[in-house]
């Protein structure tokens, strides 16, 4: 790796609060940033306080009236409209300013890869890839992804890839990009006849002028490690060296894992361990090594995000783990504190088997009749063949 990379981390991110019974609990970013900080994976680094995105940052994918009904909303009672006030958006005291932070966090970590000063940033606390121009969706108030990417285009980038491996489609950032050839939207999400938001077929490709850049891989339920990363190996890589990005940005959300309570994906910790290695990689091969990382959802607060964003931390930082490290006895007595009736892991690993034969054509699972149909949909407007499996 050429230079640092920069981790954007304060405690403020927590005021972005749903709610006690929300499944969009903020003790998973607390939890994660403990186990990270104990596991000597922060050892170091100087963590990044962004301020809250002001808002002619935000109103680049987002109205003004649904700012101004953002801020509101708190003092607004029930009936405010525009996605809010409902049960998966909630709304909680100081909303816009949580969300604003939310920005301002992946705004700052933007600003260092475009400066020069890293090559790679993480924000975990962002990721927020439902929210529209006009309305909240799940969870989302903010979309700092396209903010981000937004921002990013106006500061030195021109061609910008956007994968996404959250569970649910990347729908909010698709539709920012939809028509704007310099941005490839990739998201890999359990199938929308099985799951919301129910877009991100393949025959969604990009507007007029922008066909081919948005690309959709919809597996279907159960997939496990070996079919996501066979699926993935067989459809991105390929596509991003067609579009030969300037920077990846990546969505990491980890509600695709198989104890997340939302969803039926059956990936593990070390299926996510994988997945960020090999997004690293493909980052130093067609991006220059520049990467900016975002966190996503993931529902399992105790026993699955803060191990799998930890991974996410220390692959950012070339710090990477052994999947076999121990918990420490401190964040484990410290989780089971919050949770003492709930089982925690003693390791980095759920002892999976991440290992998997590479796509060469055939149809021997579900999973592969989901890549016969992206290839089929997207590869030919790269030049590239969908049936040979050399592209």
């Amino acid at each position: 790796m050429g230079k640092a990379a920069a981790v954007v981390w304060d405690e403020s991110f927590l005021g972005y609060d749903l709610g006690d019974d929300h499944p969009l609990n903020p003790v998973r970013l607390d939890l994660t940033v403990r186990l990270a900080a104990e596991l000597g994976v922060l050892d170091g680094v100087d963590l990044i306080s962004p301020d809250p995105a002001p808002d002619p940052e935000i109103e680049r994918v987002h109205e003004p009236s649904y700012l101004n009904a953002v801020r509101a909303a708190p003092m607004a009672g029930w009936d405010v409209g525009h996605g809010l006030g409902t049960p998966d958006n909630p709304v909680f005291t100081r909303m816009h300013e949580a969300s604003a932070l939310v920005v301002g966090g992946s705004l700052a970590a933007a600003r260092r890869i475009a400066s020069g000063e890293v090559d790679r940033a993480v924000n975990i606390a962002g990721g927020l890839h439902h929210a529209m121009r006009d309305h909240a969706a799940g969870f989302c108030v903010y979309n700092d992804c396209a903010v981000a990417i937004s921002w990013l285009l106006d500061n030195g980038f021109d061609r910008i890839a956007y994968v996404d491996t959250d569970v649910h489609h990347g729908d909010g950032v698709q539709a920012a990009f939809y028509d704007d050839p310099r941005v490839l939207t990739a998201s890999l999400h359990q199938s929308p006849l099985t799951l919301w938001p129910g877009t991100g077929r393949p025959a969604e490709l990009g507007g007029p002028g922008a066909e081919g850049t948005s690309v959709n891989l919809a597996l279907p339920a159960g997939s496990h490690d070996r079919a996501w990363l066979r699926a993935f190996d067989a459809t991105v890589p390929a596509l991003l060296r067609a579009f030969r990005p300037q920077l990846l940005v990546t969505q990491c959300g980890v509600d695709t894992h198989r104890e997340d309570p939302l969803a039926d994906l059956a990936l593990t910790v070390d299926g996510h361990r994988a997945v960020y290695r090999r997004l690293r990689a493909l980052a130093d091969e067609v991006a220059g090594g520049r990467w900016l990382a975002l966190g996503g959802g993931g529902y399992e607060l105790l026993r699955v995000v803060p191990r799998s964003w930890t991974h996410l931390l220390a692959t950012v930082l070339d710090r990477d783990l052994d999947p076999n490290t121990p918990l420490p006895a401190g964040w484990v007595s410290h989780a089971s504190s919050l949770a003492p009736n709930r089982p925690l892991p003693t390791a980095m690993t759920d002892g999976a088997d991440t290992d998997f034969r590479p796509w060469g054509g055939e149809l021997d699972t579900p999973a592969d009749l989901a890549v016969r149909d992206t290839r089929r949909a997207l590869f030919p407007l790269h030049g590239l063949d969908p049936d040979d499996p050399r592209d």
